[in-house]
C-alpha cells in the first residue's frame, strides 16, 4: 500500500486526484499506475485501470488470475467489473469511498454470486493514511478556489471575478438551447 501512496503522490502532483495502484505477482510488483482522467482525457483512465493496462500488456495476457491489486481508494463500479474481469485474485484496498465505492460502501459487485469469478477483498488497509492523502488534497483544492474566486479589485476591495459562472440555486434546473439538427 505505500507503493499505491507514492503513486497517489504522483497524481496530486499533476493535479489529479491522488488515487494510486499496484499490481504484485508473487510478492512482486507486476505494474503500478495512477489517476490520469484529466491529463489524458480519458474518463476511464482511473488508476486500477491504467495499472491494470500495464500489467495485461507485460505478461501478454488479459486475464491475470495469480495477481493482487493494492489501491488507495475503494474502486468505483467501472473499476471493479474490470477487475472482476480481468479476474483478479484478490483486491486491497484503503479509504472507503462513500460516494462511488463498489466493494462494500454503496454496493459490493465482489459479491455478487451471478458473477463468473469471485475475487477476495480486503479494505481499509492503511485506510488513515490514505484518506488523509485525499482529505488534504481536497482542501488545498477549495483554498485555490476559495482565493482565485476572491480576486482583488483596482481599489484594493476583494471582488468577484467576472470570469465566474453563474451560480444555480439549488432545485433550479438548468434549460439549455436545442441542439440544431445536423442530420
Amino acid at each position: 500500500m505505500r507503493i499505491a501512496l507514492d503513486q497517489a503522490q504522483n497524481a496530486w502532483l499533476v493535479g489529479e486526484v491522488p488515487v494510486g495502484a499496484v499490481i504484485l505477482r508473487a510478492g512482486q510488483v507486476i505494474a503500478t499506475g495512477y489517476n490520469r482522467p484529466i491529463t489524458e482525457h480519458d474518463p476511464t483512465a482511473h488508476a486500477e485501470i491504467v495499472a491494470l493496462r500495464h500489467a495485461a500488456t507485460l505478461l501478454g495476457n488479459y486475464r491475470l488470475p495469480e495477481c493482487e491489486l493494492y489501491v488507495t481508494l475503494e474502486p468505483c463500479a467501472m473499476c471493479a467489473m474490470a477487475l472482476l474481469h480481468a479476474r483478479f485474485k484478490r483486491v486491497v484496498f484503503g479509504a472507503p469511498d462513500p460516494k462511488t465505492g463498489a466493494a462494500g460502501s454503496v454496493l459490493d459487485l465482489f459479491a455478487q454470486p451471478q458473477l463468473n469469478h469471485h475475487t477476495q477483498i480486503q479494505g481499509g488497509v492503511m485506510a488513515d493514511a490514505c484518506g488523509a492523502v485525499l482529505r488534504d488534497f481536497f482542501a488545498e483544492r477549495r483554498e485555490q478556489y476559495r482565493l482565485r474566486r476572491a480576486a482583488p479589485a483596482a481599489d484594493g476591495e476583494l471582488s468577484f471575478s467576472d470570469a465566474e459562472e453563474p451560480a444555480i440555486p439549488a432545485g433550479e434546473v438548468l434549460e439549455l438551447p436545442p441542439t440544431p439538427d445536423t442530420t
